[in-house]
């Protein structure tokens, strides 16, 4: 009797401690799944994916904010102590008509240049807006465009000061027909605005990008032997890695092929200095181009094609080479320099 009664406490202990087990169990059970939908729920909220916490951290980083170039304060004067007295502004346009309309001129009135250089007008000299032919700011304009297609190519050269000579072209026909340069000549230096031919897609043009290289670097070389130059405008050539945002994946494309960047090279060893790199050598992500694709120029994924390149004569007189990026109305933003004549 004695023992049957150890035998039924026992089974009793026995069958409380398996229904304890069982309700532990059955709690877990009901609350692990909603502390997990709260965490799955703040993760949605994160980043907007439905991911687990795990897989967020190896691939839901948020992406990096751009890094953006701010143009710095203009420099007045020269190194040697001169105070500016001409102010260039260069913009390749993409279409003048449109650039019209985006409000350009209302941003070449604040700025103020002495003279404004364009490149990629598209538009022949009979099409012009009245906007920009009757600027009384400018009262010497000069245009150039191409003689074969229409709305292709084209730069013009806008002046406060009449120039003592103007040319077109670089006096070679195969070049010359496309109106990619315009030479004006000052009391002491040239002025020369281009649009140097893009490689294009595929590179297609590369063999007679390679050919215009030669014979325009011929062409400057023989100005600068008369008399110092400044060459100004969309040169279609990043020529460092710094002077664009991927230079990895763009090594076989245009404007950073081996054969274009060491066209530039052999223009700067003709004696021309690169205004923007002699005074800014380390200065990373500022560009005057980007894509209209991909949201590039809010990321700030670019490139600096545009360029005021000095002779070696004109180059004690640099003040500054200006970068301004802000400025809206095409791919390309303006360049401005300051320059002590």
């Amino acid at each position: 009797m004695h023992f049957g009664l150890c035998s039924s406490r026992i089974l009793c202990v026995r069958v409380c401690a398996v229904s304890f087990l069982r309700v532990c169990v059955l709690k877990t059970t009901v609350s692990m799944p909603k502390r997990a939908k709260k965490n799955e729920e703040a993760v949605e909220g994160e980043t907007g994916n439905g991911a687990e916490p795990a897989k967020k951290e190896k691939k839901g980083k948020e992406p990096e904010a751009p890094i953006l170039y701010e143009d710095p304060p203009d420099k007045m004067s020269s190194k040697d102590g001169r105070a500016s007295n001409m102010k260039i502004t260069s913009w390749n346009v993409d279409g003048l008509r449109a650039w019209v309309k985006k409000n350009g001129l209302d941003w070449v009135r604040k700025e103020d240049p002495d003279v404004l250089c364009l490149q990629e007008t598209k538009c022949a000299e009979k099409a012009l807006p009245s906007a920009i032919t009757d600027m009384p700011e400018y009262p010497h304009k000069y245009w150039a465009g191409s003689e074969d297609k229409e709305g292709y190519s084209g730069v013009a050269m806008l002046c406060k000061t009449e120039p003592l000579n103007v040319t077109y072209g670089i006096g070679k026909e195969e070049h010359d027909k496309e109106g990619r340069v315009i030479t004006a000549e000052f009391p002491s230096f040239f002025l020369v605005t281009a649009y140097v031919p893009n490689a294009s897609r595929g590179l297609v043009r590369l063999d007679y990008r390679k050919t215009w290289d030669v014979d325009f670097r011929a062409y400057l070389s023989g100005l600068d032997q008369r008399k110092p130059l400044v060459l100004c405008g969309d040169l279609n050539v990043a020529h460092q890695e710094i002077d664009l945002k991927n230079p990895k994946g763009n090594r076989k494309n245009a404007g950073f092929t081996p054969e274009e960047r060491e066209g530039f090279t052999k223009l700067l060893e003709a004696g021309f200095t690169d205004s923007f790199r002699e005074l800014y050598p380390e200065q990373a992500n500022a560009y005057t181009f980007w894509t209209y694709m991909m949201n590039a120029r809010a990321k700030n994924v670019g490139w600096r094609l545009d360029y005021f390149l000095l002779s070696s004569a004109l180059f004690p007189g640099l003040c500054d080479s200006k970068i301004r990026n802000t400025a809206m109305g095409s791919d390309h933003c303006p360049i401005t320099l300051y320059l002590a004549v």
